[in-house]
């Protein structure tokens, strides 16, 4: 059986006046139908940009380099823009950062939800209303019925980001792309957030990206975690393996970063040192061992390809072993 996404090879620069800047370098993944995924890292680590490349949203001067994007066996990158439109919001759906810049503050909630709908499918402006009545109230708005003639800011942060969530989903798309979608979010609605999201993939059947800087946020609701660090992915693996026994440096560098909240007394938090590198500038070795610990001469020489390091996962490190 083939994955629901196979994506091989991707590359995406982006050609500015101070130079190129390499966001994603050589970044392969698949994804079953179903299954969960994390994209984790650092800011400008590249994993935003590999989801945009998915719904064919790199923005100019952005450019897809390289690579093959295969979805249900058909590669986005070849398709053309009226497939790729029509795919897009109705096969796979994404959840942006911020609710507020990514709903049209002029439109009604019930316009921008029915809108969707009679875009991608057959239906009646009436059949359309229903459709977003009911899916407000799988989101968990209340008063579905009533709010749906309120516009944005009539809505909380928490309200709109399941807003969003419900224009995502009402054409029942076979994978969500969930971008950072608790960022500017408190503590207790993102927690609501995230088991949201996850009760949805159980009761539809989606797949789902989840993009984040927080190991944290998805360590009990993913299936799989993917490291990425300078554009490449560093680790990938089950979460069991990534939690339980990580071997790369940045990934252990991530872990130790995370507060725990078993320990009677609270440890004191590591930290990363150093700086991510500048993207516009290629290494011939590992992109992390200006800041790794591990370092040897081989790491500032040679790049280390991304390697099977046992059944569930596998890791770009030439001191792997060490861990």
């Amino acid at each position: 059986m083939n994955p629901l996404l196979d994506v091989r090879n991707l590359s995406v620069t982006f050609h500015t006046r101070a130079g190129d800047v390499h966001a994603v370098d050589d970044v392969s993944y698949t994804l079953e139908p179903g299954e969960s995924l994390a994209i984790v890292g650092e800011s400008g680590s590249g994993k935003s940009v590999s989801a945009l490349s998915l719904m064919g949203l790199v923005p100019p001067p952005g450019k897809v380099e390289n690579g093959q994007l295969f979805f249900k066996e058909r590669d986005l990158l070849k398709l053309p823009d009226k497939d790729l439109q029509q795919l897009r919001g109705r096969e796979i759906a994404m959840v942006f950062q911020d609710p507020m810049t990514s709903l049209n503050p002029v439109l009604t909630i019930g316009h921008q939800l029915s809108e969707a709908l009679v875009w991608h499918q057959t239906v009646s402006k009436s059949d359309a209303i229903d459709r977003a009545i009911e899916t407000l109230r799988l989101v968990g708005i209340p008063n579905a019925e009533e709010r749906l003639l309120d516009y944005p800011h009539q809505f909380s942060g928490g309200q709109r980001q399941r807003i969003m969530i419900a224009m995502a989903i009402i054409c029942g798309p076979s994978l969500l792309i969930a971008d950072e979608p608790t960022t500017a979010l408190d503590v207790t609605i993102q927690a609501q957030i995230v088991d949201l999201v996850k009760e949805l993939q159980n009761k539809l059947g989606m797949a789902v990206i989840w993009i984040t800087h927080d190991l944290a946020l998805v360590a009990a609701i993913v299936d799989r975690v993917a490291v990425m660090y300078a554009g490449s992915i560093v680790e990938s693996g089950t979460v069991d393996a990534i939690f339980s026994a990580a071997r790369h440096p940045y990934t252990n560098g991530l872990l130790q970063s995370m507060p725990s909240f078993d320990a009677a007394v609270q440890p004191r938090l590591n930290s990363i040192k150093g700086s991510p590198p500048d993207l516009r500038q290629l290494v011939a070795g590992c992109p992390f061992a200006p800041r790794c610990s591990l370092v040897v001469d081989q790491c500032r020489s040679q790049c280390p390809a991304l390697k099977s390091a046992g059944a569930q996962s596998s890791v770009a490190c030439w001191q792997a072993d060490m861990r």
